[in-house]
């Protein structure tokens, strides 16, 4: 489906070579203060054509608003944004007509609609993106405002060059993030990915990453257990992005190497910025979400994103009618799209964490008594 969330609920919709891309957002709260430049920060930071090591495309990806709200104010009804395709190239893709692209989505698409899009990915494309990260910034705006969260995303791999020292997860900042070029906070580690992505590049391959992300000051008790527990909802934005394989959440896969006496984050008495006490860990290896509901601590996970499928190395493969092929493709195709996922990644998390807080205050709203249960210091 192109719909995502229940109480922030987003529609997104474009082709990556149509007339534009867009969203329509129901549920934004009113009178949100709200611009286009409040959106286009982030639309700027997932924009192709940034440097020679992301896609030639050259799209300036402007927003629009063109409904739900009025002298920057939103009005609680839908918001509608749109982005005009400015550098559409179909003619690239007609000897792609024929043929599918190794591990890309043109096989699979034709094979359930019976009918694929003409040039390009279509909605299988990244583009369809520019909706859900006009939308995350949208919901990011309310969530700072309402709660001071803070969500900041970085590239911690690429290929088998990983940030090799310890990041302090408090104070990383998006300006850390974005002084390198392939968005990684480490300059060693920067030189030797922007190595790795120029080597791929130049064979006419491509190669991936991951993607770690926190998320700070996101209120206790977000999530809906059982089947909507905020890690599994995280884990569906998340694998919703186009070219990821992967998700992990606090200590992840490794945490299958941890004793319990180890991996379990003991409770402590913390003083959190509003001068108020309450319970918190001294370790995170929950990541932030116990029980499938946040207990206050950063909310931390990394995602990993496979190598882009389409590449201009020839590869032998097949026609859709079967008969053999070699395919060259044309056209123009980031060598990593790591870096560029950074505000994907960011706003998909900003539209999960403001799903759970509309729908966690219309809870706490229907209380007809006081708490039973004094958890609170």
């Amino acid at each position: 489906m192109s719909s995502f969330g229940r109480a922030f609920r987003v529609t997104t919709f474009g082709e990556s070579h149509g007339g534009g891309v867009g969203c329509i957002i129901d549920g934004v709260p009113p009178c949100l203060p709200l611009t286009e430049a409040d959106i286009q920060p982030q639309l700027s930071r997932r924009r192709p054509g940034q440097s020679s090591l992301t896609t030639p495309r050259n799209e300036a990806d402007q927003v629009k608003i063109q409904a739900g709200t009025e002298n920057g104010y939103t009005l609680g009804s839908p918001i509608s944004l749109f982005v005009a395709n400015q550098d559409q190239r179909p003619v690239d893709y007609s000897d792609m007509s024929k043929i599918p692209r190794p591990s890309h989505a043109d096989y699979t698409y034709a094979a359930k609609y019976n009918i694929k899009s003409s040039s390009g990915g279509g909605r299988s494309s990244a583009r369809e993106t520019i909706g859900r990260v006009g939308a995350g910034a949208v919901a990011e705006k309310w969530l700072k405002l309402k709660y001071g969260v803070e969500i900041v995303a970085w590239v911690s791999s690429i290929g088998d060059q990983e940030i090799e020292r310890e990041l302090d997860l408090d104070t990383i900042s998006r300006e850390d993030v974005d002084k390198s070029l392939v968005r990684c906070p480490d300059e060693a580690a920067t030189a030797k990915m922007i190595e790795i992505i120029e080597a791929a590049k130049a064979d006419k391959d491509s190669i991936g990453g991951v993607v770690t992300c926190v998320c700070r000051n996101v209120p206790t008790g977000l999530g809906e257990p059982c089947f909507d527990k905020l890690e599994a909802m995280l884990a569906h934005a998340m694998l919703s992005i186009p070219a990821t394989k992967g998700f992990e959440i606090g200590s992840g896969f490794a945490g299958t190497r941890m004793r319990g006496s180890k991996h379990n984050d003991p409770f402590v008495v913390k003083t959190g910025a509003d001068g108020k006490k309450r319970l918190g860990t001294t370790t995170n290896h929950s990541g932030g979400i116990q029980g499938g509901i946040t207990n206050g601590e950063h909310v931390v996970f990394k995602v990993a994103f496979k190598p882009p499928a389409t590449i201009s190395q020839a590869q032998k493969t097949s026609e859709y009618g079967g008969g053999e092929a070699v395919l060259e493709a044309q056209g123009r195709h980031d060598p990593c799209v790591v870096p560029r996922a950074i505000a994907i990644v960011e706003a998909m998390a900003a539209l999960v964490i403001a799903d759970a807080a509309l729908l966690q205050l219309a809870r706490q709203g229907s209380l007809v008594s006081e708490p039973i249960v004094a958890w609170q210091i």
